[in-house]
């Protein structure tokens, strides 16, 4: 937990750098962002109880402060005082949050939705037989072995699957078929805990990894997309620049502009509350069936394409994705890039 707090503020520190005016860095202290921190740990519940709102993160203003961001489905929902100790209140309309995974049945979607030659490449459609399509969002290793990396909604039907379970490729809304178009077997998940009898436990991850070969699946996205991604990954950072390729919207780019979220998600069989996310802004960043997608930096330095989250969920103005470092270390895995 300091490590990751200790991460969060060198993440938050570096960004005013983005903001800064043309006079130099604005001044700030590490204290300022422990008092926003510290300002979400104590109202995030209660704002949370009222109707509308649906989650919190740390962001930063354009002069350079940490300030709280409130998630709400609509203006005037909820209302909030501007300042709480020191620290603006900034509620942002998002609607509700919802898992990007197993679409409706009539669900229709752009490329890379179809069958692809094996070894397929990665960012395109896929799932657990018993879910209509999601995204296999990278090839990982262990060291010895080969896995597919994605959802636990997309490739375990939200805890329902059990390990052996197939992967298909494309998913079975875009005519995947079970097992002809098997391209491993579900090999470990992380549970997700859902809200009950109004309690809600936190979820830091919502991933899955499948068992499969070098020869089923590829480390690259399809033409068009970004390539292989790197090995090494980054933190996300407030104002960072970052892509995916998903299965419903292919190539996109979006910005960073919120850490340490904690939100409530929408999934078919519940609702489940998440803390520790990154928030992606940028309209048409996700959208259904993009679950599982890796989100990747976007720049023109060497050093881009740099793994920073797991996309799984969103509304029509943002997207929600784990730490893929979280990700990675809760499987004892590695992305296979470059």
């Amino acid at each position: 937990m300091l490590r990751s707090r200790v991460g969060l503020l060198l993440a938050l520190a570096a960004d005013l750098l983005i903001y800064a005016g043309p006079q130099g860095p604005y001044a700030y202290s590490g204290a300022s962002f422990e008092a926003a921190m510290s300002l979400q740990a104590q109202v995030t519940n209660e704002w949370l109880a009222r109707d509308g709102v649906v989650g919190t993160a740390i962001g930063v203003d354009g002069a350079g402060h940490a300030v709280l961001k409130v998630y709400v489905t609509s203006l005037g929902i909820a209302t909030f005082p501007q300042f709480v100790v020191g620290v603006e209140v900034v509620p942002e309309v998002t609607g509700r949050f919802m898992a990007l995974g197993d679409l409706p049945a009539d669900a229709t979607a752009t490329d890379p939705k179809q069958s692809f030659a094996r070894p397929v490449p990665i960012g395109v459609s896929g799932g657990h037989p018993d879910v209509t399509a999601g995204t296999i969002g990278a090839r990982v290793t262990d060291g010895s072995r080969t896995f597919a990396l994605s959802n636990n909604h997309v490739a375990a039907n939200n805890n329902g699957a059990k390990k052996g379970d197939k992967l298909l490729q494309p998913g079975t809304v875009d005519g995947g078929r079970n097992p002809s178009d098997a391209i491993g077997t579900l090999f470990d998940f992380e549970p997700i805990t859902f809200c009950a009898m109004m309690v809600c436990g936190l979820n830091t991850l919502d991933a899955a990894i499948v068992l499969t070969t070098p020869e089923d699946l590829g480390n690259e996205t399809p033409e068009g997309g970004y390539g292989s991604p790197r090995s090494g990954t980054t933190e996300a950072a407030i104002g960072m620049k970052v892509q995916k390729y998903g299965r419903t919207t292919g190539h996109t780019m979006g910005r960073v502009s919120g850490l340490n979220a904690t939100i409530d998600v929408g999934y078919r069989t519940g609702t489940a509350r998440f803390e520790g996310q990154i928030v992606i802004t940028g309209n048409g960043f996700s959208a259904g069936g993009d679950s599982g997608s890796l989100i990747v930096t976007d720049g023109v330095l060497l050093s881009d394409r740099r793994p920073v989250g797991l996309l799984f969920a969103g509304t029509p103005t943002s997207t929600l994705a784990n730490s893929i470092d979280l990700v990675l270390a809760r499987f004892g895995v590695t992305v296979d890039g470059n």
